[in-house]
C-alpha cells in the first residue's frame, strides 16, 4: 500500500541504493519503474507505457514506439532509503546505454516475464552486469498473464544464467486469479485488493500452508549450502531464523553467489512494496561495494566513498535540453558544491559547476551540493564527454571509462538542402557527443557522410532525432562503395585511333596497348585491395613519336585506373529512407 515510509528521513551513504532496472524489451521494466515511483510517493499518478504517460519514457520517440530508448535516471525514497534508479533500454540496439549505466550502479533489479522466462536480451544484460560485478535481485513479472509460471521462469534463470535462484515468495492464485504472495521468510500472506493500492497482511491460507512450508525448507537448504553461518544454525537448530536468513541472503546477493527471486504483476500494482523492501534489505549501499580504483600518473589508487575525501566523479551520460547541456555524474568520493571548479583529467581542462540537479527523468530539482554515492546532473561543463573523470585539480584521478562496442551498421546521410549542410554537421557532432556508440565519418573517396551504429533501429532513432530536435530535412541511403578492379589476365593489341580534322592542320594518333597483370612482390597479382600498382613502359623506338605525346598516353592510362570500366558504375546516392 502507499504508506508514509517514503516520508522518513534518509540516512546518507548507508541508506543510498544506486540501482538499475534490467530486462528484455517488453518484460515490463518501465512499468515496474513507474510503480516504484508511485508507491514511494515520487509521483501521484500511475503512468502507462501504452498511453505514453510514463515518467522515464519521456522522449517523443519512446512514447511513439512504446519502448525505452534512452536510459533515464529518477530518484525516490522508501523506508529511510534514498533510491537512485536508472531505467535502462531492453532492445539490443541500445545495449551501450545499459553498459554506461551499469558502470556507475551498485545494484540492479532484473525483470523477467513469467511466461517467457529468460529471453535473449535478458541474458545479454545479465552478462553485462556480471562483467561489472553488479549484485542483482530478480523480479518475475506478469504473473497475471495466461501461461504464467513462476517455477518455469526460475528454472530458466537457473539453466541459462547459472546463479543459485533463491525464491522467497510463493504466488497466491494463478494467471488472472493472481492476488498476492506468501512471504516465505516471515511466513505471512500479502494480498492486494482490486486496484492494487492497498494490501492486507495475514496468515498463510490453509490451502497453501503445506506448500509454503515445503518451499521455506527448500530455501533454507539452498541458503545453508552457500552460507557458512546459515549452515551452522541449520545444523544446530534444524531450521534458519528469519533474521539469519535475511542476513545470509544479503551476503549471497552482494557476493553474486545467489540471486533473490521475487514475483508480482506490476501492471496491476501487485508485488512492488515487497520488491522495494528487498532493494533496501539485500542490495548494497556505496559503502558496501569496493572502493573505486583509478590511476594517478600510471599508479593505481583507491578512492573511498567518503564525503570528506578528494572529489572524484565519472561522467556516464551527456544530453542537450532546454535547460542546457546536462552532464550526468556518479560521485565516487568527496563533495562538490555549485560554483566550484573541477578538472576534466583526460582533456586537461578546467570546468565550472554552475548548477547541481537531482534528476527526475526530464524534470530537475536544484541541489546545493552532491556527495559520494550520489547520481546527479550538473550544468556548466562544456566539453566533458561520457567516460570523462572530473576531480579536484590538487588530487587528480583517472577512472576507467565505460567500454563502447564497435558499430555494425552504417547509412549515408545528407541534408536535402545545401544550405542545411553546416547545421547537419553540428547536429551530428551533438548526436555523437550524447551517444558514444554512434560514429560519424566522411568517406574520402565517395565524399559521403556516413553514420554508423549498433543496428537499424539505432540509426533510425538517431536520424529521427536529428529531424525532430533540429528541424532538418535529412536524406538517408546506403553508403556508396569504392570498388576496386585489377587486371586478371594479359590482353595484347588494344587499339585506339584518334583522328580530328577541323579545316586546318589535323590531328592523328595511333596507339596500341599491351596490358598485363603486375606481379606483386610475393609473386601474386595485386587484387586491388591496397594502393594501385602501375608500371608504364613505352616501346616506341627511333624517336619518331615525341616524348610529350608518350607522357600524355601514360597520363590517360593513369586516369583510367581511378575508376575502371566496371567500378565507374556507382551505387545511387541518398534517397528517401
Amino acid at each position: 500500500m502507499r504508506t508514509d515510509r517514503h516520508r522518513q528521513p534518509v540516512n546518507p551513504l548507508t541508506a543510498v541504493r544506486n540501482l538499475g532496472i534490467l530486462a528484455h524489451v517488453d518484460a515490463g521494466k518501465t512499468t515496474v519503474t513507474e510503480r516504484i515511483l508511485y508507491f514511494t510517493g515520487a509521483t501521484h499518478k500511475r503512468g502507462e507505457v501504452h498511453d505514453g504517460t510514463t515518467v522515464t519514457d519521456f522522449d517523443s520517440q519512446e512514447r511513439d514506439r512504446g519502448i525505452t530508448i534512452f536510459a533515464a535516471a529518477v530518484s525516490c525514497t522508501w523506508d529511510g532509503h534514498r533510491i537512485n534508479l536508472i531505467d535502462t533500454p531492453g532492445h539490443v540496439d541500445f545495449s551501450d546505454e545499459v553498459e554506461r549505466s551499469l558502470r556507475v550502479l551498485d545494484g540492479a533489479v532484473a525483470v523477467f516475464d513469467a511466461v517467457a522466462g529468460v529471453e535473449p536480451q535478458s541474458e545479454s544484460v545479465w552478462r553485462q552486469a556480471d562483467r561489472h560485478g553488479v549484485p542483482r535481485i530478480a523480479f518475475v513479472n506478469k504473473l497475471d498473464r495466461t501461461g504464467a509460471d513462476l517455477d518455469a521462469a526460475v528454472e530458466s534463470i537457473r539453466e541459462r544464467l547459472h546463479p543459485a535462484p533463491l525464491v522467497v515468495q510463493l504466488p497466491i492464485g494463478k494467471e488472472d486469479g493472481f492476488t498476492g504472495v506468501v512471504d516465505l521468510l516471515r511466513m505471512r500472506a500479502l494480498a492486494w485488493d482490486g486496484d492494487g493500492d492497498t494490501f492486507v497482511e495475514g496468515p498463510v491460507p490453509d490451502a497453501l500452508l503445506e506448500e509454503a512450508h515445503r518451499r521455506r525448507r527448500l530455501l533454507e537448504e539452498a541458503v545453508a549450502e552457500l552460507h557458512p553461518l546459515a549452515l551452522e544454525e541449520f545444523c544446530a537448530e534444524a531450521t534458519i531464523s528469519a533474521p539469519t536468513l535475511t542476513a545470509a541472503l544479503r551476503d549471497l546477493t552482494r557476493t553474486g553467489e545467489g540471486v533473490v527471486v521475487l514475483c508480482g504483476a506490476a501492471y496491476r500494482d501487485r508485488g512492488i512494496e515487497p520488491l522495494l523492501d528487498a532493494v533496501g534489505a539485500y542490495l548494497p549501499s556505496p559503502l558496501d561495494v569496493p572502493a573505486v580504483r583509478g590511476t594517478v600518473r600510471g599508479t593505481e589508487e583507491e578512492r573511498a566513498a567518503d564525503p570528506s575525501a578528494p572529489f572524484a566523479a565519472l561522467v556516464f551520460k551527456v544530453t542537450s535540453t532546454s535547460t542546457g547541456r546536462l552532464t550526468y555524474l556518479r560521485v565516487y568520493s568527496g563533495t562538490i558544491r555549485k560554483g566550484e571548479t573541477v578538472m576534466d583529467v583526460g582533456a586537461r581542462r578546467s570546468e565550472r559547476i554552475s548548477r547541481i540537479l537531482r534528476v527526475q527523468a526530464d524534470r530537475h530539482a536544484e541541489m546545493d551540493q552532491a556527495v559520494a554515492g550520489d547520481i546527479v546532473a550538473v550544468i556548466g561543463p562544456k566539453a566533458a564527454r561520457a567516460g570523462a573523470t572530473l576531480c579536484v585539480p590538487e588530487a587528480p584521478l583517472v577512472l576507467e571509462p565505460p567500454t563502447t562496442a564497435d558499430p555494425v551498421v552504417s547509412v549515408a546521410v545528407e541534408a536535402r538542402r545545401s544550405t542545411d549542410t553546416d547545421r547537419l554537421v553540428s547536429a551530428l557532432v551533438r548526436l555523437v557527443e550524447e551517444d558514444p556508440s554512434l560514429v560519424v565519418r566522411t568517406d574520402t573517396e565517395t565524399g559521403q557522410t556516413v553514420l554508423s551504429g549498433m543496428g537499424e533501429l539505432h540509426l533510425e532513432v538517431a536520424v529521427e532525432k536529428i529531424r525532430r530536435a533540429h528541424g532538418l530535412d535529412v536524406g538517408v541511403g546506403r553508403p556508396q562503395v569504392a570498388y576496386r578492379e585489377t587486371v586478371s589476365r594479359g590482353v595484347t593489341g588494344l587499339l585506339y585511333r584518334h583522328v580530328k580534322q577541323d579545316g586546318g592542320a589535323g590531328q592523328f594518333a595511333h596507339v596500341v596497348l599491351d596490358v598485363e597483370p603486375l606481379e606483386a612482390p610475393d609473386g601474386l597479382a595485386d587484387t586491388g585491395g591496397g594502393a594501385v600498382e602501375f608500371a608504364f613502359r613505352s616501346a616506341v623506338v627511333g624517336g619518331r613519336v615525341p616524348q610529350e605525346y608518350v607522357r600524355a598516353v601514360e597520363a590517360g592510362c593513369r586516369d583510367a585506373l581511378i575508376e575502371g570500366p566496371s567500378a565507374a558504375i556507382r551505387s545511387p546516392g541518398c534517397g528517401s529512407p
